[in-house]
């Protein structure tokens, strides 16, 4: 592979124009088709072959009364001004009036108000009325939510708490504002302070955001053919973003090593995507395999969420080794070693180089007391995780300062908290098995006679009179564990009666559907992360040719993600420091995140034991000094690894601070999962432990070595046909002199 990219890395450089222009026309081409075909994300996030989604389906072919799209609706809940009800007059003018605003929205079929659907509470202070249009959620346009959001001004203005809840989506997923854009200018100050050089620095931001662009674009088209949840285009972007600046610093850093080694520009450019190049495609394709092992779960959304961050991931693998090594080619000398920023010369340039030596000092000589910390830091993180509950994100975990959040609290406070985790049971009967009637009618009391239920509605019979609707509202909220147990309990009910009266419940709604999700995901992730930590020993094993060096790295990367999940239940289930990270309110983890968290930081934890250990590889193969080669990886490729995990901490984070409780999870887990990997485990535990180990770090069965393929991450051959053809050069030089062909 090293053979190949460093051709391809002269090609590049030879044809710069031609491969820019290329790359600028791709990213024109892919943007017209994306804008000219729009998006079209799925929100279905059912698992097929679930109880929930089995009944799911059975209730929309017996109880829907037509077969168009189901339209969307805007509730706006409205709670009176204080000594007032909802059917004061003042009140009631007030609602009519703004009611009547909205009925000119053409695309508005009708409107009801608290009064017409007797939806008041029993103090009769909060209600809600129901704007229904003539075409399905996803495709209100922003005109109309727009004069729903001018129209309900007029209420408010009058003292009347005017909210907005329904299918139809008022805060939008947004992506690439604010808080991301401070992650991006972060870590330019860190490329900054890494390369001396403004300019260079600016390199690998622009070269990713080229392959984001085009990564985001392709996903984009891709929403039109395949059912891509929108939240996919937010862990695309985040792991793109992070990624592609990270895989042009490692290029960009080794061509600047080599050009200070004396080679001309192009070879330069050529072996800097030789051998870093080399490290980059094997790490990146060590994460798109991670991101395409999702799969595993046999969960549709989660496969596509894999499947869309492999794709943005894959890009950013081309640009780095195709487009990198032409922009290089372009600038040349400009951002070589020799053009640093006094500035940032004096500032950093002879600290940082004393603190990797010092660091590795440090490590080296008191390898039990770093280990020993290192590990009994990330055990003690690691404890909450032992009691970690799943579950998925509503209207109730948002923020405050959106109208659906305070549309969720008024709803709960009106109705309780089980108004948001209705459940709806299908009871499934055989026509020859008695008095029907009788059976449900009976079955209807049993399930109001158990633990957790507030209130059930009479049954409703299909057509023909074999299936029954009967809706429970809970007396709890639909992440709260009471609500999963009343679940279970009516399952367990609906087990009894088939034994007993050839009678079969079904349970589904929302509250049914997540809590279905939360235990899919929950059973797959003993499946997953076996085969993870199965693969990347295999790897390891495969690339540093050792036993012990791939235990190693294996065990440090479960502390990690041990750690990261404990640290993500402290803080976002219990609650603790909530206010500090800007979480609104404490919830269960995202039913998704532990499989999300193992596979990408899977991936990202095999690149800095890649770009860490390697360099220490190739220094033991050559002096056979196990603590000589320790020093030289962490002088070496430390101060690399240590602002690439800089960079992702500060991408993520920038996701982390946005406002999406999703993406907002993603950007916490993903944050504090490189700081514990990158920085506790890489790089001090890592170097400590091989210090103990001293040269068995190394060792492997004389079979096995015969029987491994070579894997040449580093480039080494590359490296060695440069210096034979370099001295080859030389003596032939020297031969012309002394036949006087050449002068000297």
């Amino acid at each position: 592979m090293a053979n190949y990219l460093y051709k391809l890395g002269k090609w590049a450089e030879n044809h710069k124009k031609k491969v820019i222009g290329g790359t600028i026309g791709i990213l024109i081409i892919i943007a017209i088709a994306a804008l000219s075909l729009g998006p079209s994300f799925s929100e279905d996030m059912s698992i097929p072959g679930t109880e929930s989604a089995q009944a799911g389906k059975i209730l929309e072919k017996e109880f829907q009364t037509s077969k168009e799209p189901t339209p969307g609706t805007v509730n706006l809940v409205l709670k009176a001004p204080k000594n007032q009800t909802l059917e004061s007059k003042e009140v009631v003018d007030g609602i009519n009036q703004t009611l009547d605003e909205i009925k000119k929205d053409k695309s508005v079929v009708s409107v009801a108000t608290p009064a017409e659907l007797g939806n008041f509470n029993e103090s009769k202070q909060i209600g809600y009325a129901v704007v229904t249009y003539d075409v399905p959620a996803n495709k209100v346009t922003e005109k109309s939510k727009e004069i729903i959001l001018d129209s309900i001004e007029e209420t408010r203005d009058a003292g009347i708490q005017t909210e907005l809840a329904g299918t139809v989506a008022f805060s939008e997923l947004e992506i690439g504002g604010i808080t991301e854009v401070i992650g991006v200018v972060i870590a330019f100050v860190i490329l900054a302070i890494t390369f001396s050089s403004f300019l260079a620095a600016g390199m690998p931001i622009i070269t990713a955001v080229v392959g984001l662009g085009i990564g985001i674009l392709a996903i984009l088209i891709g929403t039109n053919y395949l059912d891509i949840p929108s939240f996919a285009l937010s862990l695309a972007a985040m792991l793109g973003l992070a990624v592609g600046i990270d895989y042009a610093l490692f290029i960009i850093s080794r061509f600047r090593q080599e050009l200070s080694k004396g080679h001309s520009l192009q070879e330069a450019v050529a072996i800097a995507n030789g051998t870093a190049g080399s490290a980059v495609v094997f790490a990146g394709l060590t994460v798109i395999v991670a991101l395409l092992g999702l799969a595993v779960a046999k969960i549709p959304f989660l496969t596509m969420m894999g499947i869309s961050a492999a794709i943005c991931v894959l890009f950013a693998i081309f640009i780095a080794v195709i487009f990198v090594p032409a922009i290089l080619g372009v600038m040349g000398d400009k951002i070589g070693p020799s053009r640093k920023n006094k500035f940032l010369e004096r500032l950093t340039n002879k600290r940082k180089r004393n603190e990797s030596s010092k660091w590795g000092d440090i490590v080296t000589k008191r390898p039990w007391t770093v280990t020993i910390l290192g590990v009994l830091v990330l055990i003690i993180v690691s404890i909450p995780f032992f009691h970690m509950q799943l579950g998925l994100p509503d209207n109730g975990t948002k923020s405050e300062e959106t109208t659906e959040r305070r549309a969720y609290d008024l709803l709960s406070e009106a109705y309780g908290p089980g108004y948001h985790s209705s459940l709806v049971i299908l009871a499934k009967t055989d026509k020859n098995s008695g008095d029907i009637q009788q059976k449900i009618n009976e079955v209807t009391e049993e399930l109001g006679e158990l633990s957790n239920v507030d209130s059930v509605s009479p049954p409703i019979p299909n057509k023909s009179g074999n299936i029954y609707m009967i809706s429970i509202t809970p007396k709890t909220g639909p992440n709260d564990i009471e609500t999963n147990d009343l679940v279970h309990s009516i399952r367990e009910l609906s087990d009894k009666l088939t034994n007993k009266d050839q009678l079969e419940l079904l349970v589904t709604g929302s509250t049914a559907v997540n809590i279905d999700i939360s235990e899919k995901v929950n059973d797959a992730l003993p499946l997953f992360a076996s085969l993870i930590v199965g693969f990347a020993f295999v790897l390891l094993v495969l690339v540093f040719r050792s036993i012990l060096v791939p235990l190693k790295a294996v065990l440090g990367f479960l502390l990690s993600l041990g750690a990261t999940l404990g640290f993500v239940v402290f803080v976002i289930q219990d609650g603790n420091l909530i206010n500090l990270f800007g979480f609104p309110t404490e919830s269960p983890v995202l039913a998704f995140l532990p499989v999300i968290v193992i596979g990408i930081l899977f991936g990202l934890a095999m690149d800095y034991e890649v770009f860490l250990v390697s360099r220490m590889r190739e220094e033991f193969t050559h002096s056979k000094d196990a603590k000589k080669a320790i020093l030289a990886g962490l002088k070496d490729s430390g101060g690399v690894v240590t602002a690439a995990g800089l960079i992702m901490v500060s991408v993520f984070t920038g996701f982390m601070l946005a406002p999406d409780p999703i993406i907002k999870s993603m950007g916490f887990a993903l944050t504090f999962g490189i700081v514990f990997d990158a920085f506790i485990v890489r790089m001090a535990i890592v170097p400590a432990v091989m210090t103990l180990m001293g040269k068995a770090a190394w060792y492997i069965p004389s079979w096995m070595d015969k029987i491994l393929p070579n894997i040449d991450v580093e480039g080494t051959t590359i490296q060695t046909e440069v210096a034979e053809e370099k001295n080859k050069n030389n003596k032939k030089y020297s031969n012309l002199v002394k036949e006087g062909r050449m002068s000297e």
